[in-house]
């Protein structure tokens, strides 16, 4: 029997290995915004797409950060994390392929070779 990326990535919940050692992080409201957007309007999107669970807690700090916790596989999670540290870098090179690789998953499922793109990615330095 041959088994498609779909078909694994359909069950990623069955696997107790994705539960384990959720990713835990704080995000400032405005990069949440930018993210998930107004009223986590792509949040839903995101999480099908990622094939990951994704929990905000905007009110857990007094700071106005948001806690995220996110569950799934730990390359779908990875590559999430990525798009927050692009966003964040103070290059506008890596800015931009952070917001592309956002509207990448806001747009369609990811796939395998979106997961190694994304690890394959080399950082220079800033300065």
């Amino acid at each position: 029997m041959v088994v498609t990326t779909a078909e694994v990535s359909r069950e990623w919940w069955t696997k107790p290995e994705n539960f384990n050692a959720p990713l835990v992080f704080y995000l400032e409201e405005e990069l949440e915004q930018i993210i998930f957007g107004q009223e986590d309007r792509y949040l839903r999107c995101i999480e099908e797409h990622s094939h990951t669970l994704i929990q905000l807690e905007s009110w857990f700090t007094v700071t106005g950060h948001t806690r995220v916790t996110v569950l799934g596989p730990p390359r779908a999670r990875q590559w999430l994390m990525g798009i927050i540290w692009l966003l964040e870098h103070r290059s506008f090179h890596y800015r931009a392929r952070g917001y592309q690789m956002l509207q990448s998953v806001r747009s369609q499922p990811l796939t395998n070779k979106d997961l190694a793109a994304s690890l394959s990615v080399s950082l220079t330095p800033w300065w």
